[in-house]
Formats: C-alpha cells, sequence, structure tokens
C-alpha cells in the first residue's frame, strides 16, 4: 500500500525506528528522536543499498517520489544513485572552494615563480591590483557558475571611470586566470572569449621624450640645476647614461653594481624580458654612482625612498622631478631617456642597431639568434656605452653639435 499525505504527517515516532513504505522502494524511516527521512532500496550488482533523498517536511511525499524516480532513471542508465550523489557533494564543496579570488591568487603565484616567462615584482603588483578589484563582484563566486555578463559588468564599472587602459588590462588577466583554471581540470572553457571588442579601445599614447640634440642639453643642464632631494637628482642624472627601463632604474642594489668591473648586473627577476641584464657603464655614470654610494651605500637599494631605505624610490619620482623641472607629460618622462638614446644613437651611424637593441634589452624571438648578438655586440657596447656619455657631456656643456641628420627642406 502506497504513502498517502496524511499518513506521512501523522506518524509519530516510537521506543523504536520504523519504516512506512511507500513504492518502488522508497520508504520513511521515522527515528524514536522526531525525524522523518526519506530513503530508498535498491540494489547494485546484487547488493542492497539505501539513498538518502531528504528529511520531511523540507522535502513532501511528491518531491521525495520525484527523486526517488530520477535515482531509478541513474540506475537504468548503470549508474550507482549514491556514488553519483557523493561526487556532486564533491564538485559542489570543490566549486565553494574554487572561487576566481582563490584561482586568480594560484595564477599570480605561478606567474612570479615561472621560469624565464616570471613577472617581475613590478609587474607582478600591477596585476594582483587590477585582478583584486574585481573581488568585490565576481571574488567570491564559485569560477565554474561565472558568466560573461558578469565578467563584463565587472569590467564595465572600470571603463566608466575613463580608465581604459586599466579596464582592457583587467579583462586580459581575468582570461588568463579564466584559461589557468581550463587547464587544472577546474572549468570548462573560457568566458572571457566572447567579450573581444566590448570595451572601448584606449587611446595609444607614446612616453614624452626630448629627441633633438640640443634641446637634449638644454635637459640635461635642468637636471644638473635640480634642487630638490639629492638622491632624486642622482637618479636623473644616471638615468640619460644607462637609459635602463624606470623600473630597474628604482629597484637596482648595490649588490648588483660592480665598481672595478663598470658593470651594472640586473638579475633576470628584475627585468621586463626575464633575462639577465648587462649594464657597461661609463666613467661618468660610475662616478654618479660613486656619489650615491656615499649617501646610501654600501647595501640595499642605491635610490631608495626618501622615507626608509627599505624600499625604492617611488615610481613616479623621477617624472614629478621632471615636472619640476617645468617639462609637461608630453614632453618628458622616465622613460622618454630610453627613447632619446635609441633615437640619437641610431641617428649617429656609428653603432650597429643590434649592439643598440641589446643595450636597450629588448627581446628577440629567435632565441639562437639573440644568444649571438649578446656575444657578438658586448665590446661594441662597452664602446657605444662610453661613447654616448662623452656625446651627453658634449650636448649639456653646449658645445656646437653637428646635426646627425640633414634637415628636411
Amino acid at each position: 500500500m502506497v504513502l498517502t499525505d496524511v499518513a506521512v504527517r501523522k506518524a509519530r515516532p516510537s521506543a523504536k525506528a520504523y519504516k512506512l513504505g511507500d513504492s518502488l522502494g522508497l520508504f520513511l524511516l521515522v527515528q524514536p528522536s522526531g525525524g522523518r527521512l526519506w530513503r530508498m532500496k535498491y540494489r547494485v550488482d546484487g547488493r542492497e543499498k539505501k539513498l538518502g533523498l531528504g528529511t520531511y517536511p523540507e522535502i513532501g511525499l511528491a518531491e521525495a517520489r520525484r527523486r526517488r524516480d530520477a535515482a531509478r532513471e541513474a540506475l537504468a542508465q548503470g549508474k550507482d544513485p549514491s556514488r553519483e550523489k557523493q561526487r556532486e557533494k564533491a564538485r559542489k564543496k570543490l566549486g565553494a572552494e574554487n572561487t576566481f579570488a582563490s584561482i586568480a591568487a594560484e595564477f599570480c603565484e605561478k606567474r612570479k615563480r615561472d621560469g624565464s616567462r616570471a613577472w617581475a615584482r613590478a609587474t607582478a603588483k600591477r596585476c594582483e591590483y587590477l585582478l583584486s578589484v574585481l573581488n568585490s563582484s565576481i571574488g567570491n563566486l564559485p569560477i565554474a557558475d561565472i558568466e560573461p555578463a558578469d565578467i563584463l559588468t565587472a569590467v564595465r564599472r572600470i571603463e566608466s571611470k575613463g580608465k581604459l587602459e586599466s579596464a582592457k588590462r583587467t579583462l586580459q588577466l581575468a582570461g588568463s586566470v579564466f584559461r589557468y583554471a581550463v587547464a587544472t581540470a577546474r572549468l570548462k572553457s573560457d568566458p572571457t572569449r566572447d567579450l573581444r571588442g566590448a570595451l572601448m579601445n584606449p587611446t595609444v599614447t607614446h612616453y614624452g621624450a626630448v629627441l633633438d640634440p640640443v634641446e637634449a642639453g638644454e635637459l640635461l643642464r635642468a637636471i644638473d640645476g635640480y634642487e630638490g632631494q639629492p638622491i632624486t637628482k642622482l637618479a636623473m642624472r644616471l638615468a640619460p647614461h644607462v637609459f635602463v627601463r624606470p623600473g630597474e632604474l628604482r629597484h637596482a642594489e648595490w649588490s648588483e653594481i660592480d665598481f672595478e668591473g663598470a658593470l651594472w648586473t640586473i638579475p633576470a627577476s628584475k627585468t621586463k624580458m626575464r633575462k639577465d641584464h648587462l649594464v657597461p657603464l661609463s666613467r661618468q655614470a660610475l662616478a654618479i654612482l660613486e656619489e650615491a654610494y656615499r649617501l646610501t651605500g654600501p647595501d640595499g637599494y642605491v635610490f631608495p625612498s626618501v622615507r626608509t631605505r627599505r624600499r625604492p624610490m617611488s615610481d613616479n619620482t623621477i617624472n614629478a622631478g621632471l615636472r619640476r623641472l617645468g617639462y609637461t607629460t608630453d614632453e618628458m618622462t622616465a622613460h622618454g631617456f630610453r627613447a632619446m638614446a635609441s633615437t640619437l644613437l641610431n641617428e649617429s651611424g656609428k653603432w650597429n642597431p643590434d649592439a643598440i637593441e641589446r643595450a636597450l634589452a629588448h627581446g628577440d624571438s629567435d632565441k639562437v639568434r639573440a644568444a649571438y648578438h649578446r656575444g657578438a655586440h658586448w665590446k661594441e657596447r662597452v664602446k657605444m656605452m662610453q661613447w654616448w656619455s662623452d656625446y651627453l657631456d658634449k650636448l649639456c656643456e653646449g658645445a656646437e653639435v653637428v646635426p646627425i641628420k640633414a634637415a628636411k627642406r
């Protein structure tokens, strides 16, 4: 005889647990404590097993029968309902643990230790910050539950503030996190793949740079007259002689400087290309470093923060110094010293373009070719760096400079 809603409702506990049978293996287990549990008997490979289907009154008779029928359908497909239930429970637990924020953190840790592809510290800091901006919207969601619309809403909040480049970069980073989840078998596909073209493209701007020899001389004289912090002045004086990336200059440490060998070795962990970068030091560069050594040596950062020697100077310090000298962002930036060196060295016609590229630490996709040029142009680079510093001195002195290129008519 099948159960009725009335019979289930009137079931009362007794000294021992007892069962009220329904049909097709479904029954209600009434416990002495008063609990009423839905159970289903079934057989797999000749063995009797039981499956929990919920508690009454949370699960009524009709819902218990629906769950029984679903379990019987699984049995018909050769599946064990109890095992499938355990798997679903495990999947839900895994999904709750695999939130976007947790996988993003795992991805960032991987990229910071990713061999030759490892992020530099500045890159890691920037990427971790951009991904953290998404935490308030999708950070706590299981990564498998995140839809394209969720991501688009999150990055458009950044875009609405006028930060177009940040919005675009954040979307790219989110895509990297999703693809990492796919690669580690926690997601089936990357939901950002359908969002290409959804954001506004930022206007491409170039770093302000002084590229004219005469104007370069004016800039160098202005730096020599700088009346701000001495360490800032020394950093600005050194920047044109070594023309490394601003982050590499800020993070320079005394342990990397070889005064006797006239060499600065920037470790791979600090370079954009994830390779050691060797910088030959001219007599002028060494003299500036010796001045700095008397202020901040012999340990730690060459150009520390004014607040604490445990941190390098701010990434805006040199740019702020240039603004104080009257140069706008469009006219000159810390990164502009690289463009100035690249332009004037190439226009001189004295140096192999590959030697200039190596000095700028630009990457070469051909590893064999890159290894060859690193060795083949080292002596030329040493000579070039001394010639460049001598040339900067002439510009600074205001000596008559013969135009490198004929003027256009």
